[in-house]
C-alpha cells in the first residue's frame, strides 16, 4: 500500500540530491567563467522575485522543515538570514537530506489526520497534516527547486532536465532511499 511516507520522503531525498548537484555545477561555473559566487547566489529571475539563495533555503524549509512543522503542529516561514556562500547552501541541503533519511515510515503515517496550521503573524490557516504536506508544502518545494534551476539556467550554467531530476528510482533500484545516493549525470 502506498503511504504518506512514500509520497513525500523518497522524492524529497531525490530532489535534494539533484539540488546538491546543481550547487556543484553552479560553483564550477563560477570558477570556470570567473563569475563571483555572490553573483549567482544573489541572482533573480525578475526584480520582484527572491534570489537563488532564498530558493535553496525555501526548498529545504518545505522538505524537512515541513515535516518538522507537522510534528510541532504548526509551520511558519523562515525569516532568518539567507546563506551567502555555496558552502552554506550545500550544508543546509545536506543537513535536510540527512534528516529526511532519518524520518521513520511509521511516524509519517501517524501524522495522517493530525491537525496542524500554517502560521504567519496573526494569521493561522488550519490543515490536516497530509493536506498541508501534499497540497501546500510539496508544491512549494517544487516551485522553489524549479526557480533555483531556472535562475542557474538563465545565468548560463550548463544544466538540463536530467540535472534537475536527479537519480530516479527505477524498477531495478534497490531501496527507495539510501544514505549514499548521489547524483552523477552526464
Amino acid at each position: 500500500m502506498y503511504s504518506l511516507y512514500d509520497a513525500i520522503v523518497p522524492t524529497y531525498v531525490q530532489m535534494l540530491g539533484s539540488l546538491l548537484h546543481l550547487l556543484d555545477k553552479a560553483e564550477a561555473h563560477c570558477t570556470e567563467h570567473a563569475v563571483p559566487p555572490a553573483e549567482l547566489i544573489g541572482a533573480k529571475l525578475a526584480d520582484d522575485m527572491y534570489p537563488f539563495a532564498y530558493q535553496v533555503k525555501s526548498a529545504v524549509l518545505h522538505s524537512i522543515g515541513a515535516i518538522e512543522g507537522v510534528r510541532r503542529g504548526s509551520f511558519s516561514p523562515d525569516r532568518s538570514a539567507l546563506p551567502e556562500t555555496f558552502e552554506e547552501l550545500r550544508t543546509r541541503v545536506e543537513a535536510a537530506r540527512e534528516a529526511l533519511l532519518g524520518v521513520e515510515r511509521d511516524k509519517m503515517e501517524s501524522f495522517i489526520g493530525q491537525d496542524m496550521a500554517f502560521v504567519v503573524g496573526e494569521k493561522r490557516i488550519p490543515y490536516t497534516a497530509e493536506n498541508f504536506l501534499l497540497s501546500f508544502s510539496q508544491p512549494d518545494f517544487y516551485f522553489h527547486l524549479t526557480i533555483a534551476y531556472a535562475i542557474l539556467r538563465n545565468k548560463g550554467v550548463q544544466i538540463g532536465k536530467l540535472d534537475f531530476m536527479g537519480k530516479t528510482r527505477t524498477r531495478r533500484a534497490v531501496p527507495a532511499v539510501e544514505a549514499n545516493d548521489t547524483v552523477r549525470l552526464a
